[in-house]
């Protein structure tokens, strides 16, 4: 069952600008995410998108300007299980860590549960839930560093599923992993949105695919280029991403 977009904001960003030194990063950003948003952060190298991604998440203090997580001003929120992160590369070089894909998914039940608690049957079976959801129920008990790079990004994204959040965020989830992976990826994150009613934000370099996923695009360069549904950014994509990249753009079709 797909669940219906809403009018309630999830993200909210006004007149955002952050500055490191005397190097202005973002410049007065506004954006809105709404329930059941799926949106896809493009941008060239540099040009601010994971430092958007750490802004909403308190990693970083705007310069200016307000960030509001689920109609609260960042300072006062504190339900952090509602938001699931999963940071750029997170599983790439990830595969020499000794643990099982358990432990890593289980890691993901700490700041519900409470780092020193025991875990109960039921995050037990909540643990088991969602590693076979993300379709690894076989590889449950075994090493991560036996897993393929598409697998390895599974767990990474079961361990933010764990804690059941509302909100998901993804930074360039799908370097280094193959073409097939990709896809079973993006249909995992589709069938999030469509069961689970999921707001996602992810960036990526590879918007041929990713904007074929995603029902919403923000175009970031330091300032927001655009901000609105797939087909409107379908529609003007020569034009936003020469502004944003240059006449050296080169737009590749993706056929599936």
């Amino acid at each position: 069952m797909e669940h219906a977009f809403s009018d309630e904001a999830v993200v909210k960003l006004s007149s955002v600008t952050f500055q490191y030194e005397d190097k202005v990063v973002l410049d007065d950003i506004n954006f809105t995410l709404h329930r059941g948003d799926f949106v896809g952060i493009v941008g060239p190298n540099g040009s601010g998108k994971s430092t958007l991604m750490k802004l909403i998440l308190g990693l970083l203090p705007a310069t200016q300007g307000t960030v509001e997580l689920f109609g609260q001003p960042l300072q006062k929120f504190r339900d952090w299980s509602k938001v699931g992160y999963v940071a750029q590369q997170v599983a790439h070089g990830a595969g020499g860590f000794p643990a099982t894909v358990r432990e890593v998914v289980q890691s993901g039940l700490v700041g519900k549960v409470g780092m020193f608690r025991r875990l109960q049957g039921v995050h037990h079976q909540k643990v088991r839930d969602v590693v076979e959801r993300v379709g690894l129920a076989e590889k449950l008990d075994q090493r991560i560093g036996s897993l393929s790079g598409g697998q390895l990004q599974r767990v990474f994204i079961a361990r933010a599923l764990v804690a059941d959040p509302q909100l998901l965020i993804l930074d360039e989830p799908t370097v280094g992993v193959d073409q097939e992976s990709i896809e079973q990826f993006y249909e995992l994150l589709r069938s999030l949105k469509e069961e689970n009613g999921m707001t996602m934000m992810i960036v990526s370099h590879d918007v041929g695919v990713m904007t074929q996923w995603v029902n919403k695009v923000a175009c970031l360069q330091k300032n927001l280029h655009f901000h609105g549904t797939a087909h409107e950014f379908a529609h003007n994509q020569e034009t936003i991403l020469r502004k944003m990249y240059g006449d050296t753009v080169k737009l590749l079709a993706h056929h599936h």
